[in-house]
């Protein structure tokens, strides 16, 4: 079953900008799926009418079968949503930001109670249950936010930049989390703006670009499309001065530590006999280059070109 099914979605609005020229869209139940795209491109809108916070032009949305302009109460008990901006009621507790919505969705006071402590507990809040909101950092409000939206079991989790703003340490933990959740059976789909993230987590992406779906398939094969990769090599002793590689154009990094790009066809034998012909020892190896990243810029390489293409055209015609 597919746990959202997305067919000729449309969306303009009253300033006449289309921001959806319609897509097409399919996420497998069980699915770890990347929604992404630059600023503008229209996954905001995408996310919008799927939430049913944003009314479609045309087109149809499908939670788990369920029409969201026919069963939307249905639709919507299927789906948990952690928006981007914090939007929580600060002056209350963090108990009563989780147990209060549960009973939006139906749950009794016994089973309320029952969900709420355990997502507190499971994202570390639990201790800090009888605080306000407003006194957490902003890592636990990320993580408070989680916890709401997850105390009615939904099958499916929509994350709207979820680590926006927090440290590396607590975005590790969430990863982790999001990593269980997910082998537990809930279908996620996650927005976000660090494509290091989107890389980690998920096994599919799709890519939105001027309200059109651009790439969509596995994540590995999405990155086998790139051209570049870039290696980070730790040396033995210190980098020599003046370091040539014959074929290679190395960047100095550290007094231990160079840089290489090359082709991802390039034969890494090559690299090896270069840096033994310039009598360099490495201790280690590893790849520095966030692919995903790279594809991501070279989308909106691509639609900036065709953007001046445009408006060039119409010039020429003058």
């Amino acid at each position: 079953m597919q746990a959202l099914s997305i067919r000729n979605l449309t969306k303009t609005y009253a300033n006449g900008v289309q921001a959806l020229r319609g897509i097409d869209l399919d996420v497998a139940e069980g699915d770890f799926f990347a929604l992404l795209g630059p600023n503008g491109a229209g996954k905001s809108t995408a996310i919008g009418i799927v939430t049913s916070l944003v009314n479609k032009t045309s087109g149809s949305v499908k939670i788990f079968g369920h029409d969201i302009e026919t069963e939307l109460e249905q639709a919507k008990a299927c789906l948990g949503v952690v928006p981007q901006k914090i939007n929580l009621n600060q002056w209350d507790t963090v108990y009563n930001c989780v147990y209060n919505p549960a009973g939006f969705y139906g749950l009794s006071a016994q089973r309320s109670r029952e969900r709420t402590e355990t997502c507190l507990r499971e994202l570390q809040l639990w201790e800090r249950r009888k605080e306000t909101a407003r006194n957490l950092s902003g890592g636990m409000k990320r993580r408070l936010m989680i916890a709401r939206a997850l105390v009615h079991e939904p099958r499916l989790l929509i994350l709207d930049e979820p680590t926006a703003g927090v440290d590396i340490e607590i975005r590790r933990s969430m990863w982790e989390f999001l990593r269980r959740i997910n082998e537990q059976g809930t279908t996620i789909i996650l927005t976000t703006h660090y494509l290091e993230e989107a890389e980690n987590l998920c096994r599919h992406v799709g890519i939105i670009d001027a309200g059109s779906i651009v790439e969509n398939d596995r994540m590995s094969a999405v990155l086998r499309k790139l051209h570049q990769e870039v290696f980070v090599l730790n040396l033995a002793a210190a980098v020599p001065p003046d370091l040539q590689l014959n074929g290679f154009n190395p960047v100095v990094l550290t007094e231990h530590e160079i840089e290489v790009e090359m082709h991802k066809d390039s034969n890494l034998n090559r690299l090896f006999e270069a840096l033994s012909a310039a009598g360099v020892q490495v201790t280690s190896m590893r790849n520095k280059t966030n692919r995903l990243e790279e594809l991501f810029m070279r989308l909106v390489e691509r639609r900036d070109r065709e953007r001046t293409r445009e408006v060039a055209e119409p010039e020429q015609q003058l």
